[in-house]
This record gives structure tokens, C-alpha cells and sequence, in this order.
């Protein structure tokens, strides 16, 4: 059984510590959770590693956000892995700072990265790990929040929220999902 979790983000140093980029951050705590390595790779970054038996692929797109999807697309092909098996970690205005919501389908919800990869998949029938960053912007700089860093208050929450994140990403490749939308939503 092979399993394929993208972590959503943007390459490049100016995005690092962006809410926009939550999901490599996440992927990062997945990789060490499994004791894998980035190395880079056609159209982003993977690692690859084990969970209680099971082949994980951790990739971290270089695509830049609107076009995950090509990435997703080319290893689920390349290494075979169905469409069950794929999870889609990102960032969520909706949800309040840090709230973790796993979803077996829905819409793309506005979301750059999530329109990109339903496109290439031509379907919305995949699974979706969002992690809430709130929607503390003034009318018009819903850009600038997204690309902006975090606050100091959130930095202090953070690696607490990411562990938690990658162990739920975990979970869905031993539990399935199901049981890890009943164990982690709203957690």
C-alpha cells in the first residue's frame, strides 16, 4: 500500500514562514515523524519513508500554489497510488487559527491550491487536511494575510499545532479516515 500526503506551499526563502505555506511546514514534521529525508525530485520535493508498514510519500510541490496540481498528478501516476490513498494538507481561512479539519471531499473553496488540484484530477473527491488560519485581514488584504508571517502568539502555538497536524496525516495513512476525522476534527 502506497500513500502520497502533499503539504501545500509556496518555494522560496520570502514564503518560508508564511500562513500560505502551513503545509510544508507540516510535511516537514511528517518526514521526521517518519524518519525520511527531502531530496529533490520532478516538480517539488519528496521524501520517502515507512509507517507501521506502509510505503508514505511526503511531497512538498515547487509548482508555487496555483499549480499543485501537476505535481499531484504526476506521482500518484508515477508511483501508482489511488485516489483514496492521496491527502491534500492546506491552509484555511474559514477555521479559526490552528483548527484541524479533515475532509473526504469538498469544494476548492476559493483556494488557489485546491482549485489546481482538483482541476488535474478532475474530480473534488479527495482527501483534505485543512489547517485553520483565521481571517484576521482587513477588506482588501486577504493577500497580504495569506502571504504574511505569523504573529508572535501563533508562533508560540504553532509547533504544538503542526505535531498534531502531521500525527493526524499519519493516522489517515494507518486508521484510514474515518477513524481519523473522528479522532482529530476540531482537536
Amino acid at each position: 500500500m502506497k500513500y502520497l500526503i502533499v503539504g501545500l506551499g509556496n518555494k522560496g526563502t520570502e514564503y518560508e514562514n508564511t500562513r500560505h505555506n502551513i503545509g510544508f511546514k507540516v510535511a516537514d514534521k511528517i518526514a521526521e515523524l517518519i524518519s525520511a529525508s527531502f531530496q529533490s525530485a520532478n516538480f517539488g520535493w519528496m521524501a520517502e519513508g515507512r509507517h507501521k508498514g506502509k510505503k508514505v510519500f511526503v511531497l512538498k510541490p515547487d509548482t508555487y500554489m496555483n499549480l499543485s496540481g501537476k505535481a499531484v498528478k504526476f506521482w500518484m501516476q508515477k508511483e501508482n497510488i489511488p485516489l483514496e490513498n492521496v491527502l491534500i494538507i492546506t491552509d484555511d481561512l474559514a477555521l479559526p487559527f490552528g483548527t484541524l479539519r479533515m475532509k473526504m471531499k469538498g469544494s476548492d473553496a476559493g483556494h488557489n491550491g485546491l482549485k489546481s488540484v482538483q482541476e488535474s484530477l478532475q474530480t473534488p473527491q479527495y482527501a483534505r487536511l485543512r489547517f485553520g488560519i483565521s481571517a484576521e485581514f482587513a477588506q482588501g488584504k486577504q493577500v497580504d494575510y495569506v502571504l504574511g508571517t505569523w504573529s508572535d502568539e501563533e508562533i508560540g502555538k504553532l509547533p504544538e499545532r503542526i505535531d498534531v497536524f502531521a500525527k493526524a496525516s499519519l493516522s489517515f495513512v494507518f486508521a484510514g479516515i474515518q477513524n481519523t476525522m473522528n479522532s482529530y476534527n476540531g482537536k
